[in-house]
């Protein structure tokens, strides 16, 4: 009996195991020359908004998940502008949000590079080789036209088990859409959303991120 009784103290005294890193997810956003000054403070400040939103917070939280914003236009112009950041919190996430929203785009004028994008953020998961779910999530308005084709990337992508999901915002060249689905997304369940101009960017990147966690996480005890 008192055996029994001073085993169950045990276990309840016990350090609860702490759970991993469900999600480690990069934020590419594009800052090529077809993206005015006012675009892309649409693009930040609905990214910011997007992870304010609670149910993105709660679902970050779920996943502890670690976080990171890279910002990228043509060949060799691509910048890690929020590194990895490790979201325990709802603390966590507001001080994120804030970051984004004060985040200085980089470059202005050049062209769209995104197999360079995917190539540069490659190598920043072996930073985060714990977490169980690698993500790209890549933004941008046009097909691209520099640099290295996405889909020669896609090899090493699938070797890191890495997952790339694509936001279009529609309005400056035809079919991106279906360039996306072509050349850019790859992994299980990947897939592309497209914001109908800018001004529909906030809402499509809540939905994006909310497609990303929270389904995903549902799951988790």
């Amino acid at each position: 009996m008192l055996r029994g009784f001073l085993l169950a103290c045990c276990l309840l005294l016990a350090p609860t195991a702490s759970r991993g890193c469900d999600l480690a997810l990069v934020l590419a956003v594009d800052v090529s020359g077809s993206v005015d000054p006012g675009e892309y403070a649409l693009q930040r400040d609905g990214l910011a908004a997007a992870l304010r939103d609670g149910l993105v917070a709660e679902a970050l939280v779920r996943a502890r998940a670690e976080v990171a914003v890279l910002q990228w236009t043509g060949s060799s112009r691509q910048r890690l502008t929020i590194p990895w950041t490790s979201i325990h919190s709802d603390a966590d996430v507001t001080a994120l949000a804030a970051r984004v929203e004060s985040d200085l785009r980089i470059w202005r004028n050049f062209s769209t590079a995104i197999g360079e994008a995917l190539g540069f953020a490659l190598p920043l998961f072996q930073m985060r080789p714990d977490c169980r779910r690698k993500v790209i999530d890549v933004s941008g308005d046009g097909i691209s036209n520099e640099g290295v084709p996405p889909r020669e990337v896609h090899a090493a992508l699938a070797a890191a088990g890495v997952t790339v999901n694509g936001l279009v915002i529609a309005g400056a060249q035809e079919d991106v859409t279906g360039h996306y689905y072509e050349n850019v997304i790859r992994g299980p369940g990947a897939f592309v959303l497209t914001a109908d101009g800018f001004a529909d960017y906030p809402d499509r990147i809540r939905q994006k991120l909310l497609r990303e966690v929270t389904k995903p996480t549902a799951s988790l005890h």
